[in-house]
């Protein structure tokens, strides 16, 4: 076999991505801030598959992070109004779970006071901070948690925003599902256990 011929037989046989490599769903929020990057819990299957869902469909593109408040989150979707989130696609029966915890990060579905504590589809937060938020646990849903674009979330909240905690130079949102393989988690900062 001739060395040029050899040679190329043993980089698409070695070097190529192997085929049906494992997948995982990846919560990705951009904003002219940056982007930050989200593990989505199996632990909680129907906010996980929610957020996909809505994800995919483009619902959140023309909205924007409309609550932020620095040392405690960053909250977006839809309106964070007195009347509760009438405009929600619809609401989630929580998913509450002892392992998974309002900690630095963790990505959480807004919710009204309703007393069945259920979430709105359509609102998600993100905790700010640092010592974590434990007085939500147990009272509103962890469905993931951010390993990448802190700092994107840390700029977020430090922005100037009006007696309603609304920014004042609007936060678009662009969401979307990326599917990432273990070695391209790794190279964005996370290890599948």
């Amino acid at each position: 076999m001739p060395p040029i011929l050899l040679l190329t037989t043993y980089l698409l046989i070695f070097l190529s991505p192997p085929k049906n490599e494992k997948t995982y769903p990846i919560g990705q929020i951009k904003t002219d801030k940056g982007e930050i990057l989200f593990w989505l819990y199996d632990e909680t299957p129907n906010h996980k598959s929610s957020f996909m869902k809505l994800a995919n469909e483009g619902y959140w593109d023309t909205l924007t992070f409309n609550r932020v408040i620095n040392n405690f989150v960053a909250q977006g979707g839809c309106p964070d109004t007195p009347a509760g989130f009438a405009d929600s696609p619809y609401l989630l029966k929580p998913e509450f779970r002892p392992n998974i915890r309002h900690v630095y990060g963790a990505v959480g579905a807004g919710r009204d006071n309703n007393p069945q504590m259920l979430s709105a589809g359509c609102q998600f937060y993100i905790v700010q901070n640092k010592k974590g938020e434990h007085r939500l646990d147990n009272k509103f849903t962890v469905f993931g948690q951010v390993f990448k674009g802190m700092d994107v979330v840390d700029a977020i909240v430090a922005v100037k925003t009006d007696s309603t905690d609304t920014p004042l130079t609007p936060i678009k949102l662009d969401v979307n599902v990326l599917n990432l393989t273990a070695v391209e988690l790794k190279k964005q900062g996370y290890s599948i256990k």
